[in-house]
């Protein structure tokens, strides 16, 4: 397609797609797409009322008809779209169906089970599904790594205190120590023995090794569990119960998420809260809000991204040509500024003179905000000729500065907390699933600079010591890694526009090395794509992978900072958006492409395949190149 005959086609594409977002827009100003995860999320729902007694057969029904309608003609349940079987969400799975009263003679299940055996059973599974399994007496509290309360009572300067966690870890750990020091064991109504298959322990790691020294740590552990000092034990179950209380949301919920929030409810009820209490009848009402039904089915997501949507959203549109002052853009904004999070959170304990500031991704987590959708909603809030700028300067000042105070002392910037990076808690045998600690990464470090340099700070002594972290950070090859999206292709994506804003010129060095690349993963059909196995086999699907709508704009959103309008691989791409737009102006995009646990735990953001496309678009069009405002973004 020659370029004028694209860049006409991009401009409709560009106007359809537009005016899709603004229909999306909710009437309090917001935008938020769907945020879908794997089965794990309405199996463990189901296990939770079980195990509360409050699962009603409807319930059970509308949502073990989701779980069916997921399964694979193999048998097994995935973490993400066209991935390999899982074998601790498919135990998951399966264990839902049994509940739901599937026969296991069934051929659905049988499948399944096959599946199961023949990766090594319930032995193999991840430590959380055999917690589940314990819950209902099918695992042993004994076969589990050890992890007792008392580590709440550890100050912030002891190793492995809760505060060396990531906040999304340390919010699901707390509940558990408690749980599994309480052990219980409620009725399951049936056994799932026919899914051992009678694998042997993992071998024992020498002492040599971290991995070996904490295993023989775990066994000094459980040797304690069995004859807890008992004041010492009553301490720490009074200090997680006012923990978990101090930290639960307005919307009923912990951090907006769905592992601390099943496990706070166990918790807390096993420490004797009835269920009518005011925490926990709220926590269990604040479920509904996660609840999407459709077709006489049940599902839930596992998180909520309103804020980060909504950052997303606007600067989509502003780079579409809508007016800075349209209506649309000030709601957002007025949004925005009411989301604003002024309150002292968990990150005060590494930077305790900080003054609060920032964007959290959920429609309640004051706890929580975090460092990328502060860096995306102040791009986003300086698209908006809003009526009242004062108050966008200060809610801009404000979250500048605590930007800057939430930097790493390496330079760069992590999530949610600064010089989160002992990596010692990774080591626990209890840490077999996802990331467990929130150090800088690329991503959201490169936002921040987007973000600073917007503001002028280009120049600042922090702004460039995080631009040197991010130059360093760059792969052999040209790209960047991603934390928080699939995976190079979006670290790649926030990094060229983050270089090209911090003021480098087109012949910078670290921006020509990722063009080459970016051109030799482009798919045939013009788009690019990378899978989920990238982060756990990067050789063969580093880059790679079916073409999706989202990445294939951050490849652009790279390309157009590096100054390649007019190259033939952007020429190429933006056809390839054209060409794949829906009639209405959105995408499909069954793949998912953001990241919660990079190698764990997948995401589909359904807005993606819609803001992406239009930042790309919006700046082809426009002829935008280096240094435009909101690079492509990821978050927990």
């Amino acid at each position: 397609m020659a370029v004028a005959a694209t860049r006409a086609g991009a401009a409709v594409a560009l106007a359809r797609g537009r005016d899709h977002l603004l229909a999306l827009q909710d009437g309090a100003g917001w935008w938020k797409g769907e945020l879908q995860t794997n089965v794990t999320m309405e199996a463990e729902d189901l296990l939770l009322r079980r195990f509360l007694g409050v699962l009603t057969p409807g319930l059970l029904e509308e949502t073990a008809r989701w779980i069916r309608s997921q399964q694979r003609p193999d048998g097994t349940w995935a973490t993400f779209h066209g991935g390999p079987g899982d074998l601790s969400t498919s135990i998951e799975a399966y264990v839902a169906l049994r509940l739901a009263g599937d026969p296991g003679d069934a051929a659905h299940l049988r499948r399944a089970r096959s599946f199961i055996l023949e990766n090594g059973g319930l032995e193999r599974a991840r430590v959380f599904t055999r917690i589940w399994l314990a819950l209902f007496g099918e695992w042993s509290w004994d076969e589990l790594p050890a992890l007792p309360p008392e580590l709440v009572l550890l100050p912030p300067w002891v190793p492995l205190n809760v505060y060396d966690w990531g906040c999304w870890a340390r919010q699901t750990i707390v509940p558990i120590t408690v749980i599994a020091a309480l052990r219980p064991r409620r009725p399951l109504g049936f056994s799932v023995g026919e899914l051992r298959a009678g694998s042997p322990p993992p071998a024992t790691r020498s002492l040599t090794t971290w991995a070996g020294r904490f295993n023989r740590l775990d066994g000094l552990l459980h040797r304690y569990e069995r004859r807890p000092n008992v004041r010492l034990r009553r301490a720490a179950l009074r200090r997680a119960a006012w923990w978990m209380v101090r930290r639960q949301e307005a919307d009923g919920s912990w951090g907006g998420i769905q592992p601390p929030w099943v496990y706070s409810i166990m918790a807390l009820h096993l420490l004797g809260l009835p269920l009518d209490h005011p925490v926990v009848r709220a926590a269990l009402d604040g479920l509904e809000g996660f609840t999407v039904r459709a077709d006489g089915m049940r599902r839930l997501e596992a998180c909520q991204s309103p804020a980060w949507d909504t950052a997303l959203a606007v600067i989509a549109l502003a780079d579409a040509g809508l007016p800075a002052d349209h209506p649309a853009l000030v709601r957002a904004a007025d949004w925005l500024l009411q989301q604003e999070v002024r309150v002292t959170g968990d990150w005060a304990v590494r930077r305790p003179g900080l003054a609060p500031g920032g964007w959290s991704f959920e429609f309640a987590n004051e706890h929580y905000p975090d460092i990328d959708d502060t860096a995306e909603v102040i791009m986003a809030l300086r698209r908006v000729r809003h009526p009242r700028p004062e108050l966008v300067d200060a809610a801009v000042a404000r979250g500048t500065a605590w930007l800057l105070g939430m930097q790493s002392r390496d330079g760069g910037w992590g999530a949610f907390d600064a010089d989160n990076t002992r990596t010692l808690a990774r080591e626990l045998p209890f840490c077999d699933f996802g990331a467990v600690i929130d150090p800088p990464s690329a991503d959201v470090t490169a936002h921040v600079i987007e973000a600073l340099a917007g503001e002028g700070l280009a120049g600042d002594p922090r702004c460039r010591r995080g631009l040197e972290w991010l130059l360093r950070s760059q792969e052999d090859d040209g790209c960047w890694f991603g934390r928080w999206g699939a995976n190079y292709l979006y670290g790649t994506g926030a990094a060229a526009p983050a270089i090209a804003a911090a003021g480098h010129v087109l012949e910078e060095p670290h921006l020509r090395a990722a063009v080459p690349w970016l051109e030799r993963h482009q798919n045939l059909d013009g788009g690019w794509g990378e899978d989920m196995r990238s982060y756990r086999e990067p050789m063969e699907w580093r880059g790679r992978g079916e073409s999706t709508a989202s990445q294939t704009a951050w490849a652009l959103l790279a390309l157009l900072s590096a100054g390649e309008r007019r190259a033939e691989a952007t020429t190429r791409g933006v056809a390839f958006l054209c060409e794949r737009q829906r009639p209405d102006g959105s995408w499909d995009e069954p793949q998912f492409t953001g990241t919660g646990f990079p190698g764990d735990f997948s995401i589909n953001y359904h807005l993606y395949r819609l803001v992406f496309p239009l930042q790309a678009l919006g700046r082809y069009v426009e002829g935008a190149g280096a240094g435009r405002d909101g690079g492509p973004g990821g978050t927990s």
